[in-house]
Order: structure tokens, then C-alpha cells, then sequence
């Protein structure tokens, strides 16, 4: 099967077509035929040598990716049978061995396709997805009412997020830049901040629960503009104790938090996918040969929602 491997951390130079075999089941796993892979920015990162990069360094060959739709062509599981559309995200946080034609994958970590969707749509709906759908819904547990931001509103996870804070009943503030405004008003939120031209220092204390994408000085700034007893959650890995300190000086709950591969939460997706309450945003497709130019494309920071690959 086709495949492409990660030579060494570095450029999109170090990402390598090459030809594996198909790979063995076992009990619990299902053998799908890719159709559709999303990336993210851990995909980038870890190319780069950061990210995940030291979880998987050791594997030969390394086979980035985790987000996948397609068909499944074997079964060691009684959950899916051959033909069954599947989509979900895999092995995550581990070797997910995504950016190849076929992958074995636990069956506990997927869901049926919805059938009014397609596979692009569907590997769009999965790591920014579950990451919305765990933080708003396991974390924070949002409540009809409360007030809610969500930093980075334009980019994957926060367009999902901006959809399922809806659905949950809360209302809705969204950031990106000004250029973005009416996509992130077009996915429900009731106002939207340009980050590039606003003074937070004027911005009150008012929200429930923050969702920060970005990390850094935004985790501090985030802080500031939640009530007491209210929560913070950082999705950038980097959050230090300091600053841990703080959200704690506050009286807000702030820390960080790492998406899971859960079969249980793609089929709660795959519900919301189907009857239309959230939508998969593909900012744009690439080919299978043109997984390069698809990380330089989500590399650059400025993609609004997802970039899809097809296989």
C-alpha cells in the first residue's frame, strides 16, 4: 500500500512516499480503506520534531496522522462488518498511522459515517471535534445560560466549538481576526471579537468559561476575563505553573487539556453531524501526492476551519 513516512524532523521535504505492506489485524481492530484523512497542527508539529514527535520517535517507520474516514475491507471486532463507512480519530495520543491507504484501527475508537455526510466531511468531524466536544461537554460542562469565549474561533477546534456551545444552550463570544468575522457569526456565535483590534484590558470579567487556543500570554489574558469560579482550559500543550498560579489567585479553575481517542464520544459527533447541528467547515482539499503542500497550507496559522486530504 501506498504511504507516507516521516524521514526525520524538519521541512515537508522530510515527509516520504513510499510502499508498505497492508497491515495485520488484531482482536478488536477493523482494516479500513481510506478515502478521506483531515491534518492539524499536531500533524505539523510533529513533523517538525515537536508535538508528539517524542512519543512516536522510536517507531520505525514513524506514519503521522490520526484523523480518518473510509470503508472497512477486514474485521477482527463484532462491532463493524466489511462495507461499514467509518470515520474517527485514532490511536491519539500514540502512533495513529493515519497518512496511508490502509490503517488498522481499533474498533472501539469509531462510528458509523452518517450517511448525509461524506468521507471528506467526516474526517474533518474528528480530532477538532472530539477536542470541542470533550472540553464544552466533559470539562467545562457548559449549562444552557452561561457565557462563553472561544479564542481562535475560525480554526478547527474552534469552529466545532462555537457549533456544540450553541447546541448546549450557552451564548456565544468568538475571536479571530476581522477578516473572519462573518464566518464565525455564520456558525452561531452572538458576537465576535477581532483579536487584532481590541483592548482586553477594557473587557470584563464576564465570562464562564474560556476556551484558549492559542496558549502563552492568551492563558493569562483568558484569566483576567473570567468570573470567579469560572474555568479556563488551554488546548497548546506549554501550560506552566506559573500560570497555573495564576488562574488559582483568581478563583478560576484553569489547565490543560489533551483530546482521547473515545468511540463512545464519535458517536455523540456522529449524531450532531446528522441531524445537521454542526457542520465540518474543508477550507480546502489535496490529494494524497499533495500531503507537502497541504502541511505548508495549515502551517502558515491562517487556515478557518479544516484542510482535508483524499485518498
Amino acid at each position: 500500500m501506498k504511504a507516507i513516512k516521516l524521514n526525520a524532523p524538519g521541512g515537508v521535504e522530510e515527509l516520504v512516499y513510499t510502499e508498505l505492506e497492508i497491515p495485520s489485524l488484531q482482536p478488536g481492530e477493523v482494516l479500513v480503506r481510506m478515502k478521506a484523512i483531515s491534518i492539524n497542527p499536531v500533524d505539523v508539529k510533529s513533523s517538525q520534531g515537536k508535538g508528539f514527535y517524542g512519543r512516536i520517535k522510536d517507531e520505525n517507520p514513524i506514519i503521522l496522522g490520526w484523523d480518518i474516514s473510509g470503508v472497512v475491507e477486514a474485521s477482527k471486532s463484532d462491532t463493524f462488518k466489511i462495507g461499514d463507512e467509518v470515520f474517527g480519530m485514532i490511536n491519539f495520543p500514540g502512533h495513529g498511522k493515519a497518512y496511508a491507504e490502509y490503517i488498522a484501527a481499533p474498533a472501539n475508537q469509531l462510528a458509523i459515517k452518517p450517511k448525509n455526510i461524506s468521507h471528506d466531511e467526516a474526517a474533518a468531524a474528528t480530532l477538532a471535534a472530539l477536542t470541542a466536544w470533550q472540553v464544552l461537554v466533559h470539562n467545562a460542562q457548559v449549562q444552557p445560560g452561561q457565557k462563553v469565549l472561544i479564542h481562535a474561533a475560525s480554526g478547527g477546534v474552534g469552529h466545532f466549538a462555537i457549533q456544540i456551545a450553541k447546541h448546549l444552550g450557552a451564548h456565544v463570544t468568538g475571536t479571530s481576526s476581522a477578516k473572519n468575522k462573518d464566518f464565525v457569526l455564520s456558525l452561531g456565535a452572538d458576537v465576535h471579537i477581532d483579536y487584532q483590534d481590541y483592548n482586553w484590558d477594557t473587557q470584563a470579567d464576564e465570562y464562564d468559561f474560556v476556551l484558549d487556543a492559542i496558549g502563552g500570554e492568551n492563558f493569562e489574558r483568558s484569566v483576567k476575563i473570567t468570573k470567579t469560579g469560572g474555568t479556563v482550559i488551554s488546548i497548546p500543550s506549554g501550560l506552566n505553573e506559573e500560570l497555573s498560579e495564576i488562574a488559582i489567585a483568581k478563583g478560576v479553575k484553569g489547565y490543560f487539556v489533551l483530546v482521547q481517542s473515545n468511540g463512545a464520544d464519535m458517536k455523540q459527533i456522529a449524531s450532531l453531524l446528522e441531524k445537521g447541528i454542526i457542520k465540518a467547515h474543508i477550507a480546502q482539499k489535496f490529494a494524497f501526492e499533495q500531503m507537502k503542500e497541504a502541511h505548508s497550507q495549515l502551517d502558515t496559522g491562517r487556515t478557518a476551519g479544516k484542510i482535508v486530504v483524499t485518498v
